[in-house]
């Protein structure tokens, strides 16, 4: 019985011994990745924070691994994001009767933090949750559908941008700052390949990709030739689909004060950069 102890000790003092020296002499440089997933808007159309209308969203990133915790990742991504107020349970905001669809494409650097050392390959060393700070831009192109015809709102000024009754109001640009933060969890399938899932949060420092912000201004618009109102003033304010018009001058149509947001949850595969030290007599 001593014997077979001895020989089941030696055995496993080898294969831990293996495994160390294949830690030591192996070095993730990085990984690089694709993910598909989903993303969901939150600002003044959706105020309650509601997750019940989650719209596609891809992407692709390259993370160079400094030491078994820390990484720098650049990633793009793509996502659309869109909202309606009738799918609000509040009657005020129903009768607003405001949408809107963007499309997204974002660039981004962060800082990645594992909160377990990271060995691909080897067991034990092969999962590991983390975290991810950082700072990037996106485009976005709120426009919606009237008559079934698409509508680029930005162009229209639908809160006055850009018309001499309301000087203070600018028209907002296609691109805007944004910081990612996401929380995820990866797992190494193979020396090579690993998988992963994350979910992100996006604070931005714009408060129109659903193109809502201040208040109404019906008097920047004028009738067309025909004497019917122009598009931009029928997207302004919907609210004669359900009856009469709320849209009076000065009354609040957004919320300023509250820039707009939006989420991604992600899931994607990713395959290891790796070199070898030799490893020391």
């Amino acid at each position: 019985m001593k014997k077979i102890a001895i020989v089941i000790l030696a055995g496993l003092i080898s294969i831990s011994s293996r495994a160390q020296d294949m830690m030591n002499s192996y070095v993730q440089e990085g990984e690089f990745g694709v993910a598909i997933g989903g993303a969901h808007y939150f600002g003044v159309i959706n105020n309650r924070a509601a997750i019940n209308r989650p719209k596609f969203a891809a992407g692709v990133f390259f993370r160079k691994q400094f030491g078994n915790y820390i990484g720098l990742k650049v990633a793009g991504n793509y996502a659309r994001l869109g909202y309606s107020d009738k799918y609000s349970d509040n009657e005020v905001q129903r009768q607003r009767n405001l949408s809107f669809n963007s499309n997204i494409w974002e660039f981004s650097l962060s800082g990645d933090f594992n909160f377990f050392k990271f060995y691909p390959g080897v067991s034990g060393y092969n999962y590991t949750p983390y975290i991810s700070l950082g700072v990037g831009v996106f485009s976005y192109d709120p426009y919606a559908y009237l008559n079934n015809q698409k509508y680029v709102l930005r162009s229209l000024g639908t809160e006055g941008q850009g018309n001499a009754l309301y000087p203070n109001r600018k028209p907002y640009g296609s691109m805007a700052l944004r910081l990612p933060v996401a929380v995820g969890f990866k797992y190494n399938v193979s020396p090579t390949v690993n998988v992963f899932a994350e979910v992100g949060y996006r604070f931005t420092n714009t408060d129109y990709i659903d193109d809502v912000s201040t208040t109404y201004a019906p008097d920047a618009f004028q009738p067309l030739a025909n004497g019917q109102p122009s598009p931009a003033q029928l997207l302004s304010d919907r609210s004669y689909e359900y009856g009469e018009l709320i849209g009076i001058k000065g009354r609040q149509r957004g919320n300023s004060a509250q820039k707009d947001a939006y989420a991604m949850g992600l899931i994607g595969v990713s395959f290891n950069i790796s070199s070898y030290r030799c490893p020391k007599p």
